[in-house]
């Protein structure tokens, strides 16, 4: 029974349920099945299948040249490797925006090519009729404000957002939007944090913050930041528990030796 209790599926009722105990949610990033499986096994609460996966599995500069059909194979790759955790698909650039019946198509395969469980996607009161479509065909929708990195090329950086007083209000008005639209729950990117707590407040659905400060709901990282497999990208809200950079290339470097020395493979290495 114990057993039993330990995959308990996490849902969007258990995301709203630990907002009101005022338990935080830990949501990371993953992108195949084997780091996914993992993460799981952690007993993750969210997974997030980004489309960071543009940056930190393509190598791309921005997150705008990731496809549908990619971020489906990324999806599905991570559901198999899932039990417990909500996994959550990113929509990416192009499939959703100006476009209400191209956001209802994506996510439809989103959700019967991936097995996934949610879609989020960026921007407050111009995505609300795509939303709005999305959660007519039953599809849980997970909005995104502050930095929104498709965004990218409009804003033409990646400071803070809602500094001024202006953009902070039309935050809140956007976040409010988006509740009462339907969204299940909310990431906030790279906003001060008082204004994230003052969204988080007036919220009843989860706030998941991304360089939002400590007074949300939860938090999000890229898992290649947080693992330290990427070095080049060092905002001040990102704290590395591990240098897994170093590690790999390391033992990499081991491997290469041992081979060249013709230590690897003994003889108990052998058939």
């Amino acid at each position: 029974m114990s057993d039993q209790k330990s995959v308990k599926k996490v849902t969007t009722h258990v995301l709203n349920e630990m907002k009101l105990k005022g338990e935080k949610i830990a949501m990371l990033t993953a992108y195949d099945y084997s780091t996914a499986k993992i993460l799981d096994e952690a007993k993750i609460d969210v997974i997030l299948v980004g489309d960071s996966a543009s940056n930190v599995m393509a190598g791309f500069e921005t997150t705008l040249p990731i496809t549908l059909d990619n971020m489906i194979y990324h999806a599905a790759s991570v559901v198999r490797g899932v039990k417990r955790a909500l996994v959550v698909v990113d929509l990416p650039f192009g499939t959703y925006q100006g476009n209400s019946k191209e956001a209802l198509a994506s996510s439809i395969r989103i959700m019967k090519e991936t097995g996934a469980s949610a879609v989020k996607l960026e921007g407050g009161k111009q995505v609300v009729e795509s939303v709005e479509r999305i959660l007519s065909a039953g599809i849980p929708v997970m909005g995104h404000l502050g930095l929104t990195p498709q965004a990218i090329h409009k804003f033409g950086t990646f400071v803070v957002r809602a500094r001024e007083e202006e953009e902070a209000k039309q935050l809140i008005e956007d976040a409010k939007l988006l509740e009462k639209t339907g969204c299940f729950s909310i990431v906030l990117e790279k906003i001060p944090a008082r204004l994230a707590e003052e969204v988080t407040m007036s919220l009843k659905i989860p706030v998941i913050g991304i360089g939002a400060g400590g007074k949300v709901d939860g938090q999000v990282l890229v898992l290649h930041d947080m693992l330290g497999i990427t070095q080049e990208f060092s905002p001040r809200f990102l704290r590395r528990y591990h240098n897994l950079y170093a590690e790999i290339k390391g033992a990499v470097e081991n491997y290469i030796t041992d081979v060249r020395s013709q230590d690897f493979p003994s003889e108990k290495e052998q058939y």
